[in-house]
């Protein structure tokens, strides 16, 4: 990145004053009197040059690897993680080459609030909650729900919105109607390593919350995305799927034969990611990414988005 080049620069800059004041003490000997001179102006010139070279390389490393968002203002870019596989949330619109849908204009929102433009990168969903992004990108905004286990490697912002956990099942399907009994035993498909698959391994935890593990001994398929689940759910290949309603409506208004079985199971609070381990301080950048959200929830621009996105407003803890 453009910071570390700086940083670089900046050091560099640090070698060379130095060396420029050792070849001032070496100047040729005249008269006492004349090296008595040169001697007392190299050693006042001397640590003026080494003060200024500090003060500048302290004044550049201060916004560049001291801090993260001083970083991304300085270059003028927010680089964002999405995961194009997930409609309504996020897409690719193959006519425009652009990603498009709520966490994409989400993201926006938050580069204009900071005054930058976005870059977007495409990590699959298993390296964006492992952490230790390397400073490929600065920020998440992907319908990520807090858990114990990401907040060890990642650190969150307030939650921007509220999504319900339903399941899905094939639209002839009529043996599949009580989730407290007749999943049990069942294959169903769901993201390796999300909500749902902690879920149907009854260890899911998110902070602040409490749940009623209903389905008992279910084989568990595990996909690259909720996408990729769904399309084996249509294939016959699951019985059923476990994903985010907004996920699944998107599936169904595409014209895919499945539907929605029962009540939500669960609603989970779903935030903006930064890495944990990130090589720039990342405190301010959390709060101003939190700020920004809370700002949003206060002037509407969220629910105007949610509406937008999925037909209702999803930014309100509903149960």
């Amino acid at each position: 990145m453009k910071r570390r080049i700086i940083w670089l620069f900046a050091a560099m800059a640090l070698i060379v004053a130095a060396c420029g004041g050792d070849e001032g003490t070496e100047g040729t000997e005249t008269t006492e009197a004349t090296a008595t001179t040169e001697a007392t102006a190299t050693t006042e010139a001397t640590p003026t040059t080494e003060a200024t070279a500090t003060t500048e390389a302290t004044a550049t490393t201060g916004a560049t690897e001291g801090d993260l968002l001083s970083a991304i203002e300085e270059e003028g870019v927010l680089t964002v993680s999405t995961d194009p596989a997930y409609p309504p949330q996020s897409s690719l619109n193959e006519e425009t080459g652009e990603y498009e849908g709520f966490d994409i204009d989400v993201a926006k929102a938050i580069a204009d609030q900071i005054g930058v433009e976005v870059a977007w990168e495409a990590p699959a969903w298993e390296t964006i909650i492992a952490g230790n992004w390397n400073d490929r990108w600065d920020l998440s905004v992907g319908s990520m729900t807090i858990t114990p286990e990401r907040e060890e490697v990642l650190h969150f912002s307030t939650p921007y919105y509220y999504t319900p956990a339903v399941v899905a099942v094939a639209a002839d399907d009529d043996t599949i109607t009580d989730l407290t009994t007749d999943l049990d035993g069942q294959t169903i498909g769901v993201c390796g390593g999300c909500t749902y698959d902690f879920y149907l391994q009854g260890n899911l935890e998110i902070p602040g919350e409490s749940f009623e593990f209903v389905i008992d001994d279910a084989e568990i398929v595990t996909t690259d995305t909720d996408t990729t689940a769904i399309e084996q759910l249509v294939q016959g290949r699951v019985a059923a799927v476990m994903s985010s309603a907004t996920t699944i409506q998107a599936a169904i208004d595409a014209g895919l034969p499945i539907k929605v079985v029962g009540d939500p199971l669960f609603y989970e609070p779903l935030a903006a990611a930064i890495d944990g381990s990130a090589s720039l301080n990342t405190d301010s950048f959390v709060a101003r990414v939190s700020e920004i959200i809370e700002g949003m929830h206060e002037d509407g621009t969220l629910s105007e988005l949610s509406n937008q996105w999925f037909g209702l407003d999803l930014t309100t803890k509903t149960s």
